[in-house]
């Protein structure tokens, strides 16, 4: 699944095609995908212009002028294809689990007033899209309890502290409860973890407590942050199933110091050897000499 970075990536490149446009023509080619479209889905949208494309978490969401809210998650596999008039067609981002983008998988099409044509192809279908008002989206079902973004100035070393105060689970459990960091996926919270040097099954509450726990959380708060940002300069990690909007892939997956690693020399010449486990059904990637303890 694209994680917070590639989501990002994703959206920097449907922005040209979509913000100041509208939707002259919206098709949706069956009646649902991970989630049935609500009634009138197309029909609330034409004509509707975009003023702008945030991110929230993993969502891309377009906000129009009225006030109306497009709000659409890639899920596995879902990517989006532009046509530009000059250029051809493009793809937003390149994933490391590669599939065919049969045209027989794009659901949705948008064709824009600028004369753009947005092409969704999601064969597994486990991406979805939803409208909703403006000020609706805090109390929203999709939205509302999920956590702080971790690039916002909201993630700080007594935010996770006191997050994880008392808890037993996981370190790394604990960092992809969306509900308390937003965004955060499999692939980024191993390598932050790698970076802070922490083991990805101490407990939680354990960061803060002491003055080795409050160092702990301020590496990890740092981490975090470095790794998603150096994860975006390098244009995301291709995780094979998402294309950039110009077409390119990135290239963090060449950065990776433990993630899909396994059995390969630790990057930090420590000697060991990158160790993968099983937690909670993911595969977890870490040195065992470098994140000892925290």
């Amino acid at each position: 699944m694209p994680e917070l970075p590639e989501v990002e990536i994703i959206r920097r490149g449907l922005a040209p095609a979509m913000e100041g446009a509208a939707f002259s023509a919206v098709t949706l080619n069956r009646a649902d995908l991970r989630f049935p479209f609500e009634p009138r889905f197309a029909e609330r949208l034409r004509g509707q212009r975009i003023a702008r494309l945030t991110r929230r978490a993993k969502y891309i969401v377009a906000e129009a002028d009225s006030g109306l809210c497009l709000a659409m998650h890639l899920g596995m596999t879902g990517r989006f294809t532009i046509e530009h008039k000059a250029e051809g067609a493009v793809t937003p981002g390149s994933f490391y689990y590669e599939h065919a983008a049969n045209a027989l998988h794009d659901h949705v099409v948008f064709a824009m007033s600028n004369g753009e044509v947005i092409r969704y192809n999601d064969p597994r279908r486990f991406g979805y899209m939803t409208l909703f008002g403006a000020g609706e989206m805090a109390a929203h079902p999709l939205f509302r309890a999920l956590g702080i973004e971790p690039l916002s100035d909201a993630l700080t070393p007594d935010y996770l502290a006191a997050r994880a105060a008392g808890k037993a689970q996981a370190l790394k459990a604990f960092l992809l409860d969306q509900r308390i960091i937003a965004g955060l996926g499999n692939i980024y919270v191993c390598e932050a973890l790698f970076r802070a040097g922490l083991p990805p099954d101490a407990e939680a509450g354990a960061l803060g407590v002491g003055r080795r726990g409050k160092a702990a959380a301020a590496r990890l708060c740092a981490a975090i942050k470095a790794v998603l940002e150096d994860a975006l300069l390098a244009g995301g990690s291709s995780i094979r199933d998402y294309r950039h909007a110009n077409g390119d892939g990135g290239h963090f997956q060449e950065k990776f110091h433990v993630y899909g690693r396994g059995g390969e020399p630790c990057h930090n010449e420590c000697g060991s050897l990158i160790v993968r486990k099983a937690q909670q059904g993911r595969s977890t990637f870490f040195c065992p000499r470098c994140q000892a303890k925290i």
